[in-house]
């Protein structure tokens, strides 16, 4: 177990913080500035939030000897990713009034806003717990969102896999009452044995953690990338169980080798509902207990599962639980990406997916988005269910209902706008980065859709365009656009310069390895342009981008 005496300075914020309330009641109340005090920054994101400045207007706010613009991202708790079309308004006008107006979908199947002012912070949690909406838990170091399978009509049965998803964020949510009197003003817990958390104690876990379920063969939340990963296994449309992998995680730093992207390791099958939570419950604890509190770089589940060992963790597992695991069952993956337009399941509801580049939803020249979802909300007709692709589903539509809703997209132009998108667009991921990001060291979603429009060219000269080439970068290494299972995948390492990855397989079971480094936009496309030759060249029928250039030992020894 970890050394208490070379706890980071985190966790020792963390065990004197009361209960994740530390002195963020006197940061709020503190007019003079518009940050909060350093300790409540960490605390801040079990709340759901991080502290930001616009990094675009530093220098300038410097000159003038101004502070920092500070102001606040908060993100959404939905496990699953599903959202009810009250909700959805909601969300529009609190976007609108407290935030810069964009809604964004992130690659955890969940909704953020930027540019909150600290006195808006309040204001804004009020409003979202009035269509029973919060941010508990959605940062921080303990279970984050929930993300599972996100189209319903992958399988007969993935309302009951998908509800595993609610029931899993309440069972790891904290037991703290912090949330609820700090942001909605609730009287503070008198009895603190009512606050006990058998769970999180009072360290919580050593870093975040996160826990996916997929339903093959469509891997489309890349589920492998997850601390925890819960596959379906089904038959003949009945659910026997689930496979159990864990120690997935994308984040590095640059520079260090003790850091690196894994996926998870399948540890065996568990059937019912009862193993399957005292399982999950317990692969918590084993991290609680175990992981890596010195260095938060070395934090993350797989750093424990490689530490320890895959055998021993899982007889730890078994230990705890008091049964064993069983042998896992097979499975595949054939795909991981969004089914777009129209799709009816097999009760005859139908679903419409729209592209929405970066997960931005706001209206511009090319379709008027945000306008035409608020309209869609506004009949009631349909729900929202996120993607970790960052795009939603317009879903459980009736077929009476179908026209109306056809009518509306076809008249902002967001049936227009996913139609003419290429394979290769659609397929794209980018993390926020700049300016808002404190990590990031380059562009992402504001510089990938142009870097797209410039690859574009390069996959029709080589009569590549229907591809479905998967493209992701961020602004770093820490992985939150997925860059490392792509089959092309860009890490900011400075200003307008990336190393470029290859060779990972479009199913999301192989990671992919770095191939050059620190390439500018020139140098990027005059790789990618002899790339696409030689793949159009020399693949085999029917082969992917990425197992074409790991055939080819593009990569880096």
């Amino acid at each position: 177990m970890s050394d208490s005496k070379n706890f980071s300075p985190i966790e020792r914020i963390k065990q004197k913080s009361d209960a994740l309330r530390g002195t963020l009641v006197e940061s709020l109340e503190d007019e003079i500035t518009g940050a909060i005090a350093e300790d409540d920054t960490a605390l801040l994101k079990f709340h759901g939030m991080y502290q930001q400045d616009d990094r675009d207007l530093r220098e300038r706010r410097a000159e003038k000897k101004l502070e920092r613009l500070y102001s606040f991202m908060i993100r959404l708790r939905l496990p699953g990713g599903f959202m009810t079309p009250q909700q959805w308004i909601a969300t529009h006008h609190i976007a609108g009034e407290y935030s810069t107006g964009v809604i964004k979908i992130t690659t955890r199947q969940t909704l953020q806003l930027h540019g909150l002012l600290k006195s808006k912070i309040k204001p804004t949690i009020k409003a979202f717990n009035e269509v029973q909406l919060d941010s508990i838990a959605a940062c921080g170091d303990v279970n984050r969102n929930v993300v599972c399978a996100a189209h319903p009509m992958q399988s007969a049965i993935h309302e009951q896999v998908h509800a595993y998803a609610a029931r899993i964020s309440e069972l790891l949510l904290p037991k703290t009452k912090a949330y609820y009197e700090i942001w909605l003003d609730d009287e503070k817990i008198a009895d603190k044995k009512q606050e006990e958390d058998p769970l999180y104690q009072d360290r919580y876990l050593p870093r975040k953690f996160k826990i996916g379920i997929a339903i093959p063969p469509n891997n489309d939340l890349d589920v492998l990338i997850n601390d925890l990963a819960l596959i379906a296994i089904i038959e003949n449309d009945k659910l026997l169980g689930f496979n159990i992998a864990i120690g997935g995680g994308l984040g590095t730093t640059h520079g260090n080798a003790e850091t690196y992207p894994r996926l998870a390791t399948v540890i065996g099958f568990v059937a019912g509902e009862e193993k399957l939570m005292k399982a999950i419950y317990e692969i918590v604890t084993i991290q609680r207990d175990y992981g890596n509190r010195s260095d938060r770089k070395l934090a993350r589940l797989k750093y424990t599962v490689d530490k320890y060992g895959v055998d021993w963790y899982r007889t730890e597992l078994e230990k705890r639980t008091g049964f064993k695991l069983e042998e896992a069952r097979p499975f595949s993956f054939t795909d991981r990406t969004d089914l777009y337009g129209w799709r009816q399941n097999h009760k005859g509801l139908w679903y419409y997916t729209p592209f929405i580049e970066s997960g931005r939803v706001l209206d511009d020249e090319k379709q008027a988005l945000k306008t035409a979802l608020l309209e869609i909300a506004g009949t009631g007709k349909a729900n929202f269910r996120f993607t970790c692709n960052q795009n939603l589903i317009l879903a459980d539509i009736g077929k009476k209902d179908k026209p109306a809703i056809e009518k509306i997209l076809q008249k902002y132009r967001v049936i227009d706008n996913t139609e003419a998108a290429s394979a290769v667009r659609k397929n794209s991921i980018a993390c926020v980065a700049l300016p808002t990001c404190p990590l990031a060291l380059a562009e992402a979603q504001r510089y990938l859709p142009d870097l797209i429009g410039k690859i574009e060219p390069l996959l029709a000269k080589h009569e590549l365009s229907e591809e479905n080439i998967i493209i992701r970068m961020t602004g770093c290494p820490n992985g939150c656009g997925r860059p490392f299972s792509a089959e092309i995948g860009f890490v900011g390492t400075a200003a307008g310069h990336y190393n470029m990855y290859l060779c990972a397989d479009h199913e999301g079971t192989r990671l992919n390895r770095l191939y050059k480094e620190n390439l500018d936009e020139a140098a990027i496309l005059k790789e990618l342009d002899l790339l696409f030759w030689l793949y159009r060249k020399e693949r085999a029928a029917g082969e992917k981008f990425g197992d074409f250039a790991l055939r080819q030992r593009w990569y880096k020894a």
